[in-house]
Order: structure tokens, then C-alpha cells, then sequence
């Protein structure tokens, strides 16, 4: 959600109102659909100034007994769109886009919206392009390189070298030239996200397409090694779909 927002918000809810009917049609049966309003704390990420007070939709999860949480005097993290012609409106990105405030949620956000301006954030993986294999001279020592295809064509490889009685060591390298003192990215980072979010969960077979049998199984096992050292990606978050409209709800 950091890298979808244009605007990312820390805001305490002055105000919220229930909205029903027409008005909350797509709303989940264990949700509720409320126009807040915000007094802005800071402003994380974004071109410009806003209003001091903003508002907009969000929809929120009803306990067990269905009833709606008291949001008035929250402190949230607005991830968001500006409104056209509207400044003191704006726009989840998401359903589930407004997020309680904490130090620990702050700080990664302010991380990572920090990485993704930066002049050397991390390519958008888009895919595998190849994989090679290289034998060693012992028996079980190997390294594969995979080569990714990134939306700027920008390069980036992984590689996994592995050597007798030691466990096996990957990285991914984004320039030409695979470093030899390169290393894996920490999770929560850019370039984690865009790896364990975007690669397939399994080496495409034409990215083994030129190897023997033998090359491509080990090609296969040690992309399924960093996929494994990845983990699990949270970029499909409960609730997440599509962004409000802006403009249902009261002004």
C-alpha cells in the first residue's frame, strides 16, 4: 500500500459517521462503511499541502456481536489518493487502507515510502527470464544464476551457490555483474516485497529451457530454496479490493 499511495496520512479521527443504505452498497456482511474526518498529525508521504482536516470512506471489520468500533479519536494511517478538485477529500487506495497508528507501523512505513523515492529503489520484478548452472569440483557444490525480467529493464539475478557440509548461500544482485559479496535482502524491505510478491512460486519451465535434466533439476531446487528463504507474501492482506468513491458519503 505504501508504494500504491500517493498520499500516505497520520491522522486522528475527529469524527466518524456510519453510512447506510445505497451508500454502502459492496460494504462485507461483517463490515461497516463510515465517513471520517481527520485532523492531520503529519503528512508521511506526498507532493504537497493538505487541509489540516481531511476526510474519507473506509470500510471496518464489526466484532463478533456485530457491532462497529468506536474510531472518534483513533490515530490512523490514511494510505490514500488525492480527490480531483476536492482537497479536503481523499481516497483509500484499498478497503482495509486505513491502518492504526504505531510506532512500529510508523516506522516501517516511513521506511519503506523512503526506499521506494529513493533514486536507487529496486526494480519491479515482473518475472524469470533464465537459469544457468554451473558445477562445481566436489561433489553437491553448484551454483545456479537466475536472471529476472523487471519492468524497466533494469538487471537483477539470483544466485544460489551451494558447497559441501555448509548450507546453501543465496543473493540477488542488481547490476550486470553478480557480486560475489552481495547478500539476500531483509524481509520487510523494497526489494524482499518485490521478489517474494511478484516471482512465480515455481522456476517457469523456458527459463530452464536450454539446460540439461540434470542442470534443470538442480536449476529448480535452488529457486525453490529462495523462494522458501523469501517466505510468504502479505501483498493479498484480508479485505484489500478495490478503493472507495470518494465522492458517496457526505461532504
Amino acid at each position: 500500500m505504501v508504494v500504491a499511495s500517493p498520499l500516505i496520512i497520520d491522522a486522528t479521527i475527529r469524527s466518524a459517521l456510519r453510512i447506510k443504505g445505497a451508500e454502502a452498497a459492496g460494504v462485507a456482511a461483517n463490515a461497516a462503511r463510515f465517513y471520517v474526518e481527520g485532523d492531520v498529525v503529519t503528512l508521511v508521504r506526498g507532493t504537497g499541502a493538505i487541509p489540516a482536516r481531511v476526510g474519507w470512506l473506509v470500510d471496518v471489520p464489526l466484532d463478533a456481536r456485530g457491532r462497529a468500533p468506536s474510531l472518534k479519536k483513533q490515530r490512523v494511517l490514511a494510505f490514500a489518493r488525492p480527490v480531483a478538485g476536492r482537497p479536503e477529500q481523499i481516497q483509500l487506495v484499498a478497503r482495509d487502507a486505513q491502518r492504526p497508528w504505531s510506532p512500529a507501523t510508523d516506522a516501517l512505513t516511513r521506511r519503506i515510502a523512503t526506499e521506494a523515492a529513493g533514486a536507487d529503489a529496486p526494480p519491479v520484478v515482473t518475472g524469470v527470464k533464465s537459469a544457468f548452472f554451473v558445477p562445481g569440483s566436489l561433489p553437491g557444490e553448484g551454483e545456479t544464476q537466475i536472471f529476472l525480467t523487471t519492468q524497466d529493464n533494469r538487471p537483477a539475478a539470483l544466485s544460489v551457490l551451494r558447497r559441501p557440509g555448509e548450507q546453501p548461500r543465496w543473493s540477488v544482485a542488481l547490476s550486470e555483474v553478480i557480486d560475489e559479496n552481495a547478500t539476500a535482502p531483509t524481509r520487510d524491505t523494497l526489494l524482499w516485497y518485490r521478489l517474494a510478491c511478484f516471482l512465480p512460486a515455481a522456476l517457469p519451465a523456458n527459463a530452464a529451457a536450454a539446460l540439461s535434466e540434470e542442470e534443470a533439476a538442480h536449476a529448480r531446487e535452488d529457486y525453490a530454496f529462495v523462494m522458501t528463504q523469501l517466505g510468504g507474501c502479505r501483498a493479498g492482506l484480508p479485505g484489500a479490493g478495490a478503493p472507495l468513491s470518494a465522492g458517496d458519503g457526505p461532504a
